[in-house]
């Protein structure tokens, strides 16, 4: 793997692992956890389901088949109503994109290097198996609506890979991007009084770029003290997205053998 880039071969990658590749010429990256089997679980936007007005009377299955295009694998596109978690090919969820490993338990200069967000955390990585749970487990019972701030799709591969949840449900989730994108316009904003005192335009760049690190820094949920440890099973319950689990781990474990195809 490229200390600096990230970019990894697919014979690199291991189960459990939280990848990422970028869309739109690499204006935003798209996130999801490897679960083996050439699968990936990740959160997206609805916005395919509520282009059909039909699905509410869909089943899984059927579901499944409109909203993938994969000729390769039939279970590639399978999602619950109503949920943003969806179960791809590794073709599919990279759209002809370069493949990217997201590091786990960085430190602080590594952190610092990596210049953009989204790619790197303090934070450690429980084990892979842990790791797969969550994801297969959110596949049944959904993350909740997605937020470009708040819930999107790195939030997703974080909570997977580490457990933990924001305290304060009003601020920036746990997204690196989004914390990215916050980080430069403000630390624009904090130096552009200094202008006035400091004469150098390299002096400003400096000061603006050290403010931007330590924005994001700050806001990396591996030195956050308003994160906790939240089991997925109780997950739903305490963002009240329910009133409990859609699904105990026995049927998810009977979806996983009857429709999701790992190997």
């Amino acid at each position: 793997m490229g200390v600096f880039s990230g970019r990894v071969k697919r014979s690199d990658i291991k189960a459990g692992d939280h990848v990422y590749t970028y869309r739109a010429v690499l204006a935003y990256s798209h996130h999801g956890i490897f679960v083996g089997g050439n699968k990936v679980v990740h959160f997206t936007r609805d916005s395919k389901m509520s282009l059909n007005t039909n699905t509410s009377s869909c089943s899984d299955d059927e579901m499944a088949k409109l909203l993938s295009s994969c000729s390769t694998y039939p279970d590639c596109g399978y999602r619950r109503q109503k949920s943003g978690v969806v179960l791809s090919c590794l073709d599919c969820f990279l759209q002809n994109g370069a493949l990217y490993s997201f590091k786990y338990g960085a430190t602080p200069t590594f952190f610092l290097a990596k210049v953009r967000g989204g790619t790197c955390t303090t934070a450690p990585s429980d084990g892979p198996d842990t790791v797969i749970h969550r994801a297969m487990y959110l596949l049944q019972n959904g993350f909740g609506n997605y937020d470009l701030f708040q819930n999107n799709c790195e939030d997703f591969a974080l909570y997977c890979k580490t457990g933990m949840l924001m305290i304060d449900k009003t601020g920036l989730g746990r997204s690196g991007q989004a914390s990215s994108l916050i980080s430069a316009p403000l630390a624009a904003l904090l130096t552009s009084p200094l202008k006035l005192l400091i004469s150098s335009p390299v002096g400003v760049a400096t000061v603006t770029a050290s403010l931007y690190c330590m924005s994001r820094y700050a806001t990396d949920i591996g030195v956050r003290t308003d994160v906790v440890k939240v089991s997925v099973e109780d997950l739903a319950v305490n963002l009240g997205w329910m009133d409990g689990p859609q699904e105990n781990e026995a049927s998810t474990s009977n979806v996983n053998n009857q429709v999701i195809i790992l190997d």
